[in-house]
C-alpha cells in the first residue's frame, strides 16, 4: 500500500472523513445549497443538527454531509443520486426510524405524496 493510499485509508477508518468533506465542499453544504427546506436547529464543536422539510415532488440539488445520523420524522419515498457514482436508488423511510450514513454527496428527489421531514445529526470528529 502506497502512503496515499495509506492515509485514505487511515481517514476513513477514523471518521476523519466527514470532516474532510465538511472543510472541502463548502459549496456543497446543504445549509447554503437549499436553504428553503433546511434549518440549523444546534452545532457545536462535535456536531451540527440540522433539520429538514422537503414537499411531495420536490428535488433537493446535490449537496454534501459529513458522517452521521438521520432521524426520519414522517414516512416518505425518496429517489437518490449518489456522487460521483451517480448510482440512484429508491428508499422508503418510515416515520420514528433513524439511520446511520457515512459521508456522502448525493441529490435527492421526494417522489412520494407527502412531504419528508428529518433532522441530520452531522459529526465533525
Amino acid at each position: 500500500m502506497n502512503r496515499r493510499e495509506l492515509l485514505w485509508t487511515t481517514i476513513a477508518a477514523s471518521g476523519a472523513f466527514g470532516h474532510l468533506l465538511q472543510k472541502q465542499d463548502k459549496d456543497l453544504d446543504p445549509l447554503k445549497v437549499t436553504p428553503q427546506t433546511h434549518k440549523l436547529l444546534f452545532e457545536n464543536q462535535f456536531v451540527r443538527v440540522i433539520e429538514s422539510n422537503v414537499p411531495a415532488g420536490e428535488t433537493e440539488p446535490k449537496h454534501g454531509h459529513p458522517c452521521g445520523v438521520t432521524v426520519y420524522l414522517a414516512d416518505s419515498d425518496a429517489e437518490i443520486k449518489t456522487f460521483p457514482d451517480g448510482k440512484t436508488s429508491r428508499v422508503h423511510r418510515k416515520a420514528g426510524t433513524a439511520g446511520w450514513s457515512e459521508a456522502i454527496v448525493h441529490e435527492i428527489k421526494n417522489v412520494g405524496a407527502t412531504a419528508s421531514h428529518t433532522i441530520r445529526i452531522e459529526l465533525k470528529c
